[in-house]
């Protein structure tokens, strides 16, 4: 075993510069960085005589607990990646830690980081899950970073869905690698949240494999600028927005339509004749067509009536009015009852 004591600080010369005229507790004291990392540590000692400590490196250690780091209320950075731990505890103390790196640990559940009201960097990619397992992310964890984590890295977490990091509303950039992302009407509802985003990495999650799955992510989210490694043009952008805008519209107008049929079928059936639609809705271009067409067949049809009216006798069609004229010719007295029938005028030849 391995563990980090002050002893083991002091013998290593790369940690401390050594001054004839001070003690250990004054090397100690001095100490702002302190670099660990790949020394089979597997625990961590009373460190308190470093508390001046702002970064501090031990990943690709055996760690499987985070401890005795209460002193350290100065600690910025802390690297604690590819190490033992199965659960986070103990940090919350730290009230300036700024970036926290526990990827390639065996976490399941995102918890224990209340009152890190300064933290802006959480990496927890890659945990050592147990198989058909995914992340999980306590809710008062996620309350508490809302404020101010802007970057998160969730990568190969079997994560299926993002609506719950919706709280984290000054998220700037987001990795989430190879999970298990299937839908983009899932990531929707967190884009609408994350006003600030301007860079997300989504590959080898299933969504990346949806038609149009790029195009949709560039219209939903207006801040992005790089999207799963590729930088977003600005006239690109403003290409897909039009796009969807005159898609929409046509969309709205094709619903109009649909209920119009539905609310007034006898607008939209023209097997009927148009003599039963309301005026109101006649084509107002049509008007003066329709309306010329339409004295033109009243004139003809009451010339007909008025003119030339005949009627069939066997085989023979006599015209009415010449009928009367010529028996009124042959004679004069052969009218009907009560009336003056006048004798055709004749020129006197003098």
């Amino acid at each position: 075993m391995v563990r980090l004591t002050v002893d083991l600080i002091a013998k290593n010369s790369n940690q401390l510069r050594n001054r004839k005229d001070e003690s250990l507790s004054q090397q100690l004291k001095r100490i702002t960085h302190l670099n660990f990392s790949n020394k089979n540590i597997d625990d961590i000692e009373d460190l308190s005589l470093c508390r001046n400590l702002t970064v501090l490196y031990l990943y690709d250690n055996r760690i499987n607990q985070i401890r005795n780091l209460g002193f350290a209320s100065n600690l910025t950075h802390l690297y604690l990646q590819n190490n033992c731990i199965s659960c986070i505890e103990n940090l919350t103390a730290l009230k300036r830690l700024e970036k926290l790196y526990l990827g390639g640990n065996y976490l399941t559940v995102v918890e224990g980081l209340e009152g890190l009201e300064e933290l802006r960097e959480l990496h927890i990619e890659s945990q050592r899950l147990p198989p058909g397992e995914k992340l999980l992310f306590d809710p008062r964890t996620l309350h508490c970073l809302g404020k101010s984590l802007s970057v998160l890295n969730i990568s190969n977490n079997n994560i299926d869905e993002l609506k719950e990091l919706a709280v984290l509303e000054n998220i700037t950039q987001l990795v989430a690698l190879d999970n298990q992302l299937q839908e983009t009407k899932d990531l929707e509802f967190v884009l609408s949240k994350w006003s600030k985003l301007w860079r997300m990495d989504l590959s080898g999650n299933p969504v990346c494999q949806k038609p149009k799955y790029r195009d949709k992510i560039i219209v939903i989210s207006k801040a992005l600028e790089i999207l799963d490694g590729k930088e977003i043009k600005e006239m690109a952008r403003q290409f897909l927005v039009n796009w969807k805008a005159s898609k929409d519209t046509k969309k709205k107008n094709k619903e109009e339509n649909t209920i119009g049929q539905l609310v007034y079928p006898q607008l939209y059936d023209f097997k009927h004749s148009r003599s039963l639609l309301p005026a109101q809705y006649e084509n107002p271009k049509d008007l003066g067509t329709a309306k010329t067409k339409y004295l033109h067949i009243a004139q003809t049809q009451s010339s007909n009536k008025q003119g030339h009216l005949q009627r069939s006798v066997g085989k023979r069609t006599i015209n009415v009015n010449e009928e009367i004229r010529q028996l009124t010719v042959k004679d004069p007295e052969c009218s009907l009852p009560g009336q003056e029938v006048l004798e055709p005028h004749t020129c006197l030849v003098k």
